[in-house]
Formats: C-alpha cells, structure tokens, sequence
C-alpha cells in the first residue's frame, strides 16, 4: 500500500489595523522565494536571512504608519507571521518540534533554542549598544521576536553569547532562528503526539 503524500504546510494572513495592513504568504517546504517589503530596509534582509537559513518560501508585505516610528511594523509582522507558522503546522503531521543552533557571524556569536510547544514565550538576554541599526530600532528587534514567539505559539530562548558588532549580532539572532525554525518543523515519523503528555504542549 502506497504511503499518503505528505499534506501542505501553507499559510497565507491578512492583518489591517489602523496602524498597519500586512500579508505574509508562508509555504514551510518552499525555499526559494523571498518576497519581502515592510518600508523598513534592514528589517527586510533580516527576514530575508530568516527565510533563507529556514529553507522556507516567504512572502511578506506590509504598511505602517513608519511616519510615527517602526515599532507598530515590526511587531505587527511578528504577530501575522506568528500566526502564519500556527496555521501552516495545524493538523499536519508530527514535527520534531525542537531546534537549537549557535550561529556565529564574524565576532558575534548566538544562542537561539526553539520549541513549537504551544504556548508562546520569548526569553531574551540580547542587548545592543546603538538604538538603530539602518532603519530599525534596535528595541523593535525583541518586539518582533516577542510578538512572533507568542502568537506562533513558540517558546524562544535568544541569548548573546559574545559580540560588538550590533548588525553582525541581529544577523546572527535571524540566521539562527532560521536555522532552528528548519530543525523544528521538520515531519518525523513518530506516532501520535510529540509530547509524552498526550499534546504538542
């Protein structure tokens, strides 16, 4: 008997608010695709970096009211995104649910340890010694990661190990949460649940 083909893990999400309009279109199995406007230029690589070292099709377009300042933009990509990952991952098959890698970028090195486990939290020992770098805020960093950690239903641990760099150690953080992200939402062939509980979480 022939083994069912593996199901689709695709999300696309529309968010409107009156601060930002945002779509994220996500296919998990993709790879090649990054589509990737928020109005913010260094923002833009990140999740570039994010989808690349995820080995994920990524698209993601976005409108905020950046003429106040970059905050509601960023979060609010972090919430659809969040919530892209929650729907592609609904009723498909068991994932290995855990990632970690430490990512190394020139003198910056970071620790990023993922687990798709329902219930989302980010625990973050990241600091920065520029309030920007390019057009992002530097806060507005921990603000995506918090807002993608929560509504995608992931616990995040993100922590500098060493670093000067402010640009090498945000490339770092994405390149490695890519990196776990393709470690955790790869199918595994257990049975059943991915917890010894009886649940995801």
């Amino acid at each position: 008997m022939s083994k069912e083909a593996p199901g689709v893990r695709y999300a696309e999400i529309y968010r409107e608010t009156t601060e930002t309009r945002i779509q994220v279109v996500l296919d998990l199995d993709g790879g090649t695709r990054h589509d990737i406007t928020t109005g913010i230029g260094f923002f833009d690589h990140m999740l570039t970096q994010l989808a690349f070292h995820g080995q994920m099709d990524l698209g993601i377009s976005a409108e905020g009211d950046l003429h106040i300042d970059d905050h509601h933009t960023a979060e609010d990509v972090g919430i659809v995104l969040g919530k892209a990952f929650r729907q592609a991952l609904d009723q498909t098959d068991p994932i290995e649910r855990y990632g970690s890698t430490h990512t190394p970028m020139d003198e910056a090195l970071v620790l990023v340890a993922i687990d798709f486990s329902g219930r989302g939290g980010l625990f973050y020992d990241v600091p920065f010694t520029r309030e920007k770098i390019g057009d992002l805020s530097t806060e507005c960093v921990r603000e995506f990661f918090r807002a993608l950690a929560t509504h995608g239903g992931i616990t995040m641990h993100l922590r500098l190990i060493t670093g000067e760099n402010n640009h090498h150690i945000c490339e770092a953080l994405f390149k490695g949460l890519g990196q776990a992200i393709h470690q955790a939402t790869r199918r595994t062939d257990r049975r059943g649940s991915p917890s010894t509980k009886g649940s995801r979480d």
